[in-house]
């Protein structure tokens, strides 16, 4: 979710609701009250999004009128906060993204925000940053090995060559939908890639499109034979301080092919790739459910497989890389609205009812003074991070919110100090690490 406010007005509007609520004073209530509905507008044509505006009552203007509640394409959040358009959101103002959000959402900028991160931490002496004998960290692990193309292509050659069997992946940085991705096992293919887009040298840069190449995870976690991923919501009502929440009713996408290690199967995408846009074109695509399972579900059958000790270990770590990225920009830019499924189509309509619900409270005019978390009655299927902390302070707040608060979380230094002394672990990995014979903490900050 986007920005609640900006240093200064909005230069296109004259004036606010707070301006209509003084203008009204003295009428009738119901005046009042219609001159205090939020108004909405967007320019994504879905159901789910329109039905939930529509409910609540809201006024739809449009773009050119005020507006209080602007749901926007990733395209137009770029047009509207270029430098060249110089727009900022007035008090009663929020829109569904962060001007910046790319820094996460694309593939490149992510990585470089992360390594950035990871070596901020290390200056500052963190824990968080603490590595092993091999170099590899301990706690902000999550990230495989990835170069930029042409870019980074010397530092990859000799990566590479330090285990010429390894797979390796190719992406577009720009692209989504499982575009413009494929598998590699041998340098030649990539200077195969490199003529086939009329790239001179990997050695300078080039106007050619870029892509990350990453050490491809050749042994994951299979269900049924096949590849899945995870498309989880988050949250992020603000950053600073920052404060998010994790949708439980996530799913998990699936593979129609069972996977191999095979490289004579490299180039099957339907092997490999786990998105809808890819796997619809496969012959066993299941057009009823397709091909997803729920993040519940998901994970009673790791419970019951693996037990629940390690699931919830699981999850833990996922929430921990969710709020570690989040940090490390302070993302899917454009979550997919398309329901392929009667399942999706419900899915997606309570995920943008609980988002409305947090991100304006009781329906109201949007006002970036309220910087408050919001009561655990209206956070619907929204719930907090992580609970792998109940042991400290605060904790048992954070989870009643349903929500991570960096503020709440910052409140617990004095007892982290304790904690360190007395050499108990703060996060979900925390331990000793082998060669320091220190305390090592993990700790949401």
């Amino acid at each position: 979710m986007g920005p609640r406010h900006c240093p200064s007005p909005c230069p296109h509007h004259s004036k606010g609701s707070g301006s209509e609520w003084e203008e009204v004073t003295g009428r009738p209530s119901d005046v009042r009250i219609m001159a205090g509905k939020v108004k909405w507008v967007t320019d994504i044509e879905k159901s789910v999004l329109i039905n939930n505006f529509e409910k609540r009552g809201w006024v739809q203007v449009t773009e050119n009128e005020d507006w209080n509640f602007y749901w926007m394409t990733v395209q137009t959040i770029r047009n509207v906060f270029s430098v060249e358009t110089g727009y900022r959101l007035s008090d009663d103002q929020i829109v569904n993204h962060f001007p910046n959000h790319y820094e996460l959402t694309r593939k490149d900028l992510m990585v470089k925000n992360i390594k950035r991160y990871r070596k901020e931490l290390e200056k500052e002496g963190s824990p968080l940053a603490e590595k092993d004998e091999n170099g590899k960290y301990l706690y902000l692990d999550f990230v495989p090995v990835t170069y930029m193309l042409p870019a980074d292509y010397n530092l990859f050659v000799e990566e590479f060559r330090k285990s010429p069997s390894s797979t390796w992946i190719m992406k577009p940085c720009g692209k989504a939908q499982g575009k413009g991705i494929f598998l590699i096992n041998k340098l030649s293919q990539i200077k195969k890639w490199s003529r086939d887009s009329k790239t001179s040298s990997f050695v300078t840069q080039s106007t050619k499109e870029a892509y990350v190449i990453s050490l491809y995870i050749n042994n994951p976690l299979l269900i049924g034979g096949r590849k899945f991923d995870l498309r989880l919501y988050v949250l992020v009502s603000t950053y600073r301080p920052l404060r998010c929440y994790m949708y439980k009713l996530g799913f998990c996408r699936f593979c129609t092919v069972k996977y191999t290690p095979s490289t004579s199967e490299l180039d099957n995408m339907f092997v490999h790739l786990t998105n809808v846009a890819i796997q619809k074109h496969g012959e066993d695509y299941n057009h009823i459910h397709g091909g997803k399972w729920t993040v519940n579900n998901l994970r009673l059958y790791l419970e019951s497989t693996r037990g629940k000790e390690v699931t919830g270990k699981l999850f833990d770590e996922i929430h921990w890389i969710v709020v570690q990225s989040l940090k490390a920009v302070a993302v899917n830019a454009s979550p997919s609205l398309t329901s392929s499924t009667a399942n999706d189509r419900i899915l997606k309509y309570n995920l943008i009812n609980d988002t409305l619900n947090i991100a304006v409270p009781n329906g109201e005019i949007p006002d970036c003074k309220w910087n408050k978390s919001p009561p655990k009655e209206v956070l619907g299927n929204y719930e907090i991070l992580s609970c792998a902390f109940l042991h400290r302070p605060g904790a048992r707040m954070l989870m009643e919110r349903g929500g991570y608060d960096e503020e709440l979380a910052q409140g617990d230094g004095a007892d982290r100090e304790l904690r360190s002394r007395q050499g108990q672990s703060l996060g979900p990995r925390g331990g000793r690490s082998r060669d320091s014979g220190r305390t090592v903490l993990t700790t949401w900050k």
